[in-house]
């Protein structure tokens, strides 16, 4: 048996204004037992190299983009495990304090919880006629004689298009049918990264809040800005240097580096040296 938590946040719009308070429960993965409460994790995610290239084919073909959110992504999918959770707080049974909840469907917190919710789609989309790409399996394909739809998956961020809106719209229409979702119309904020200007003549993708909110974890809002973050010629060696006391923060930056790299390929070169 797992048990569960109440956990509250404020749920914010890209401008950084409140949207609403948001109240989930989550089970506490932390004590599963592998092969007993799941089996397989692993749920795969689009590849930024895969984002670049689908944007780039809509924007040289002046196709539309449709940006789609799952609400409560995980609590659609079903459960293959028998996994049972505690009564959760404030909502149990004071006559039946014993008894325990079994999970029909998957709730945040389990370990299993994106696979589920990641095989749920796939199927749907499956027998809705898509197929996955050989190179990036959260990139789903459907090619029914002119008619071509490209559909990007990152957990319950999606963004659709395709060379016909008729039919872009109709299978979102399905879509919404057999999952609740919102629609949030043209491409604007995705993954962090500020959709600033849409044409024809090109994409412009930005991620300044990010980068700020990186600036200010790291104490640097004030650093002054190069255009060379390291020298071409720097050698660095495992050994260089006094070791620190504790590494998490260096690690931390890092990785937010690399996603920041994903539109400012530019600092590539010093991340992956430092790496």
């Amino acid at each position: 048996m797992v048990g569960c938590k109440w956990i509250f946040r404020l749920k914010r719009h890209n401008d950084r204004t409140v949207a609403r308070y948001k109240a989930k429960l989550v089970a506490k993965g932390f004590n599963q037992r592998p092969g007993l409460d799941y089996h397989e994790t692993f749920s795969p995610v689009v590849k930024p190299t895969t984002i670049r290239l689908v944007l780039s084919i809509a924007v040289s073909n002046g196709w539309q983009f449709h940006q789609l959110d799952i609400n409560n992504a995980f609590l659609q999918d079903t459960l293959t495990e028998d996994v049972y959770m505690a009564q959760p707080p404030g909502f149990s049974d004071p006559d039946k304090a014993d008894f325990v909840c079994k999970l029909q469907k998957a709730i945040y917190g389990l370990k299993q919880a994106p696979r589920a919710w990641y095989e749920e789609l796939k199927g749907f989309l499956t027998a809705s006629g898509f197929s996955n790409s050989l190179a990036d399996t959260s990139l789903f394909i459907y090619k029914h004689s002119s008619c071509l739809i490209y559909m990007l998956v990152y957990v319950d961020d999606i963004i659709v298009t395709g060379n016909h809106a008729h039919n872009v719209n109709q299978f979102i229409k399905s879509l919404a049918a057999r999952f609740s979702l919102k629609d949030l119309g043209s491409l604007t904020h995705f993954l962090g990264i500020e959709v600033q200007t849409h044409s024809t003549s090109g994409l412009l993708l930005s991620k300044k809040r990010y980068i700020m909110d990186l600036l200010q974890r790291n104490n640097m809002a004030l650093a002054k800005p190069t255009s060379t973050p390291l020298p071409p010629g720097c050698t660095l060696t495992l050994h260089m240097g006094v070791p620190m006391d504790d590494p998490t923060t260096y690690h931390a930056t890092l990785e937010s580096l690399q996603y920041l790299s994903l539109t400012r390929p530019d600092i590539c070169f010093a991340v992956n040296k430092l790496s």
